[in-house]
């Protein structure tokens, strides 16, 4: 079955070569040219990711995110200037699970779509594969989590970094050993990245973030999942 995508940009030149070029891919294309229609859009369709620009009429691509978070967990990657760091780390906080910036080559966005909807798009063989922590439940076959059996709404990366956290309680990776494993080897973005994630995911799973139950820093070392 094709793929589907949500392309988000006022500036048509540009949706129409992204159309263009995941077209010739299989990938099925819908566009939108505003934050309003965007999100209108994510809440009547289904999509295997949504390309989203920041800068957008009507409501910005933060808010769009931000919204669209609300109800479901489509891998989203932010359209940003090129250079503007703020921008980045505002995507992530917001729910982002990755940032181009612009201008951008063709063949990096096909890169990274493909690569999120791979990750993102395990078939489903109808056997539970369950990890529970106390209150804390990782369905990994279908990529949910759960804390006193209520789900909670968690983006493809901070699933994909909890899940190996969890996957060996008590060692501890580096920033920039989580960078790779998640992100890969040739990603732009630097380690705040990673701390912006683990910030999300300790102020959906804990009780108080602040002081973690699940996800643990170990200082000057890295961060550590305590079974």
């Amino acid at each position: 079955m094709s793929k589907k995508a949500l392309v988000v940009d006022d500036e048509k030149a540009i949706v129409k070569g992204i159309k263009f070029s995941l077209e010739q891919d299989d990938i099925v294309v819908d566009c939108a040219y505003d934050g309003q229609e965007a999100l209108d859009m994510a809440r009547a369709g289904e999509y295997d990711i949504i390309l989203l620009d920041v800068m957008l009429p009507k409501l910005t691509g933060f808010e769009v995110c931000q919204q669209i978070r609300e109800f479901s967990n489509v891998p989203i990657i932010m359209l940003t200037a090129k250079g503007d760091d703020l921008d980045k780390i505002l995507g992530l906080e917001y729910g982002a699970d990755d940032y181009i910036t612009k201008p951008f080559n063709i063949l990096e966005v096909k890169a990274r779509i493909k690569a999120i909807i791979r990750r993102a798009g395990r078939s489903n063989t109808g056997v539970e594969k369950v990890m529970t922590f106390g209150n804390l439940k990782l369905n990994e076959e279908y990529r949910r989590v759960y804390i006193k059996d209520q789900e909670i709404n968690v983006t493809s990366r901070e699933y994909e970094l909890l899940e190996l956290l969890a996957s060996t309680p008590g060692k501890t990776y580096t920033r920039d050993e989580l960078l790779e494993a998640i992100w890969g080897s040739d990603y732009p973005g630097d380690a705040r990245t990673v701390d912006v994630h683990i910030r999300r995911l300790r102020e959906k799973l804990e009780p108080n973030p602040s002081e973690p139950r699940y996800v643990r820093t170990k200082w000057g070392a890295g961060y550590y999942f305590q079974a």
